[in-house]
C-alpha cells in the first residue's frame, strides 16, 4: 500500500487534469452516444426523430469509423501546434457540436453535425492519452494506465445515468448536458492545463502527414501485424452491437415493465431511479449502463488473473466469453436474464480489449513498437463501420419492430395509413393492436412468437466464433509458422 502511495504522489499535475478532462470527456460522449440508437430511431411523438435502422446504422457506422481514423491526422496536428491549443480547438468544436445535434431534426444535418463532434473528439483523443503517456514513467505506467481506464468507465457510467433522467424531460436536455460537461473541460484547460514537456514538431504538417501515413504502411507490410489487425475487427463488430443493437432491441422486445415491477416489490426507491421515464419500465440505457458498472468494479480483478496469460491467449476466451454472453439475449424476454448476459459479456470485455494494445507491442521489433501502437486504431474504425451495417441493415430485415408489424399488417390486409410527419410510429402501433384486438404487450409477444426478432443475435454470435476460430488459427499457422 505504502509503494502504492508513492506512486500516486509521483504523478504531476498535469497527469489528474487530463485524467479529469478525460471523465468529462467520456461523460459527454457516452451520455449522448448509448442512447443515441434510441433518439434516431424511436417515435417522433416522444421527440425522438423516426429514422429507420438503416439510416441509424449508416450514420453511426460511418461517423464513428471516421473518429477513429482522424487520429492520424490529429496526433500530427497536436504534435506541430501544441497540446493546449489542439484541446482548446477541440472542446468548443464538442461543445458546438453536441448543443446542435440536439437542434436539428434532419438527416443530413444530423448526419453533418455528428460528424462535427467526431471532429472534435478525434482532435481531444490522441492528445490525453500523449499526455498521460508523457506524465508517466516505467515506474509510474501500469498504475497510470490503470487509473486512466478506470477513469474511462467511470465517466462512461455515470454520462448515460444523467442523460436517461434528462431525456424524460425532454432529449434536446440529452445533448445540453453533454456540452456543458465540454465546457468545464474548456475551463480546465484555459485556466489550469500546462503544456507537458515534449519535443517540438518543426517539421511543416503536410510532411508530417505523409511521414505518419508512410509509417503506417511500413508497419502494415508485416503480415502478422496486418493479418491480426484484419480479424481483431470481428470482435469491434461484435462488442459494438452494445451501443448500436442492444438499446434498440431492449425498448422494442425486452418486457422491463415486469422487472421493474420485480424490483419494486422489494425495493421501490431503486425501481424508481431506473425508471427514468415514469412508465413504469426500466430505461434501456440503465439496463445497457451497467455493463460499464460491471467494469468500473471488475476490471483489476479479472485483469490480474488474465495477466499471466498469453495476450493472445486471453483475447480468444474473453472473446468466446464475449460471444456467449451477447447471444443470450436471444433466448428470452427477461431484463433480469439480460444483466446476467451483460455481465457474461463484460467478463469477456474485460479480459480481451485491454489485451488488444498489450499484444501489438508484443509482435512489434523493439525499434518499432511506436510504429506498429500506431496502428491500433484501425480495427477500431473497421469494428464500428461494420457494426453499423448490422444494427442498420441486417437487423431493420431481421429484428425491426417497426418493419415486422408493418409485413404483418400487409399479410392480414389491414387497413392502416403508413408512418408520417402525422403519423407517428406509436399511432402504427396502437392502431394495429385495435385492429389486432391485441394490447401492445400482447402485441410485442405475438411478433416475438410469430417472427423470433431475437435470431439478430445468432449474427453477432457468429461473428464473435468467426472471430474465435480464426485468431486460433492465426495462432497455429501464422504465427507459429513465422517463429
Amino acid at each position: 500500500m505504502s509503494s502504492f502511495s508513492k506512486v500516486i504522489h509521483k504523478f504531476p499535475s498535469a497527469f489528474w487534469l487530463a485524467n479529469t478532462m478525460e471523465l468529462f470527456e467520456r461523460w459527454a460522449w457516452y451520455g449522448m452516444f448509448i442512447p443515441l440508437a434510441l433518439y434516431l430511431t424511436g417515435s417522433t411523438d416522444t421527440g425522438a426523430l423516426g429514422f429507420s435502422q438503416v439510416e441509424k446504422g449508416t450514420l453511426m457506422g460511418t461517423v464513428v469509423a471516421i473518429l477513429y481514423f482522424l487520429p492520424v491526422i490529429t496526433g500530427a496536428i497536436a504534435d506541430k501546434f501544441g497540446y493546449r491549443k489542439t484541446l482548446i480547438v477541440a472542446y468548443i468544436i464538442l461543445a458546438s457540436g453536441y448543443f446542435f445535434m440536439g437542434k436539428v431534426s434532419s438527416y443530413s444535418m444530423v448526419f453533418l453535425t455528428f460528424l462535427w463532434v467526431a471532429l472534435g473528439a478525434g482532435l481531444f483523443k490522441p492528445v490525453v492519452q500523449a499526455t498521460v503517456g508523457k506524465t508517466t514513467d516505467e515506474d509510474t505506467s501500469s498504475i497510470g494506465f490503470g487509473i486512466f481506464y478506470m477513469i474511462v468507465n467511470v465517466g462512461a457510467f455515470i454520462g448515460p445515468i444523467v442523460a436517461s433522467f434528462l431525456r424524460g424531460f425532454s432529449w434536446e436536455y440529452v445533448f445540453t448536458m453533454s456540452a456543458i460537461a465540454i465546457l468545464a473541460n474548456l475551463v480546465i484547460v484555459i485556466f489550469f492545463f500546462k503544456e507537458p514537456a515534449r519535443e517540438k514538431n518543426t517539421e511543416p504538417l503536410g510532411r508530417a502527414l505523409l511521414t505518419v501515413l508512410n509509417n503506417i504502411m511500413k508497419a502494415l507490410s508485416d503480415v502478422k501485424l496486418l493479418v491480426f489487425l484484419i480479424l481483431i475487427i470481428g470482435f469491434w463488430t461484435m462488442y459494438n452491437q452494445l451501443f448500436y443493437t442492444l438499446p434498440v432491441f431492449i425498448d422494442q422486445w425486452v418486457h422491463t415493465g415486469a422487472m421493474f415491477d420485480s424490483i419494486h416489490n422489494f425495493w421501490p426507491g431503486l425501481a424508481n431511479a431506473l425508471d427514468t421515464q415514469n412508465n413504469g419500465t426500466v430505461a434501456s440505457e440503465m439496463l445497457v449502463n451497467v455493463d460499464a458498472l460491471f467494469i468500473v468494479l471488475l476490471q483489476i480483478v479479472v485483469s490480474t488473473i488474465v495477466m499471466k496469460y498469453k495476450p493472445l491467449n486471453a483475447m480468444i476466451v474473453g472473446i468466446l466469453v464475449c460471444s456467449i454472453g451477447i447471444s443470450l439475449t436471444l433466448l428470452t424476454q427477461n431484463g433480469f436474464f439480460l444483466i446476467l448476459a451483460i455481465f457474461i459479456f463484460a467478463v469477456g470485455e474485460m479480459s480481451s480489449s485491454p489485451k488488444t494494445s498489450e499484444y501489438i507491442a508484443r509482435i512489434a521489433p523493439k525499434n518499432k513498437v511506436g510504429l506498429y501502437m500506431g496502428c491500433s486504431f484501425l480495427p477500431y474504425a473497421g469494428g464500428n463501420f461494420f457494426a453499423g451495417q448490422i444494427s442498420g441493415g441486417v437487423y431493420g430485415r431481421m429484428s425491426d419492430k417497426v418493419t415486422l408489424l408493418e409485413n404483418e399488417v400487409a399479410l392480414q390486409g389491414l387497413d392502416i395509413q403508413a408512418i408520417s410527419e402525422t403519423f407517428t410510429q406509436n399511432d402504427f402501433f396502437n392502431r394495429a393492436g385495435e385492429l389486432m384486438g391485441m394490447n401492445q404487450l400482447e402485441l410485442t409477444d405475438y411478433l416475438w412468437q410469430t417472427y423470433n426478432p431475437s435470431k439478430i443475435w445468432y449474427v453477432v454470435f457468429g461473428i464473435g466464433i468467426a472471430t474465435v476460430i480464426l485468431l486460433w488459427l492465426y495462432d497455429k499457422l501464422l504465427l507459429r509458422s513465422k517463429s
